[in-house]
């Protein structure tokens, strides 16, 4: 006996499949009728609409369930799905991040390179890149060394990217130099 005496067990063997009613699961008692090239056919009930639609050689489609009556297709339901997937593809929109690369001013040259092709694989995903050279200490004294390390991650990045802003200063009690960089494409 299960756990819970009203449970069903592992699985959900009584899930409604996803996607739009057809062909025989459309239990409204008319439906509008919309045919192959796009023609209203008028209401029916939907035994004669799916009927027509196997006359045809296609599905009947359930398009808008919420209207009165439901409005129903008479289409090739594998190409409905794609061009419903197509649709969805493109009306994502690409969210651009802002990622951070932080450097010190006393980085090994290995490193350095390591962390500019962290910058480029985030310009390549199309995200903007903000570069952050932190100041620690006596660093402070000599931030004309940052300077020409900023200087030096902005050359190697100029390929790739354009710049967004210029060089900042900022925050007093540890100092930090940044610059921001877009991907190339955007303009």
């Amino acid at each position: 006996m299960p756990k819970y005496p009203n449970s069903r067990g592992k699985y959900n063997r009584n899930q409604r499949p996803r996607g739009p009613r057809r062909n025989d699961r459309i239990r409204a008692p008319e439906v509008r009728v919309i045919g192959p090239e796009g023609t209203n056919l008028g209401v029916m009930p939907p035994a004669k609409a799916l009927e027509l639609a196997k006359k045809v050689g296609l599905e009947l489609i359930e398009v808008s369930p919420t209207a009165r009556p439901p409005v129903c297709r008479i289409l090739d339901y594998g190409k409905f799905k794609y061009e419903e997937s197509k649709k969805q593809k493109d009306n994502k929109t690409h969210t651009t991040k802002l990622k951070e690369v932080k450097f010190r001013v006393r980085i090994d040259q290995h490193d350095f390179i390591t962390k500019l092709r962290r910058a480029e694989s985030f310009l390549d995903h199309g995200n903007k890149v903000k570069l952050t050279l932190q100041f620690r200490g006596r660093e402070n004294e000599h931030k004309e060394l940052g300077v020409v390390r900023i200087q030096m991650a902005a050359d190697e990045l100029v390929g790739v990217s354009t710049a967004d802003s210029e060089p900042s200063w900022s925050d007093v009690r540890s100092p930090r130099f940044s610059r921001r960089w877009l991907p190339a494409d955007v303009n």
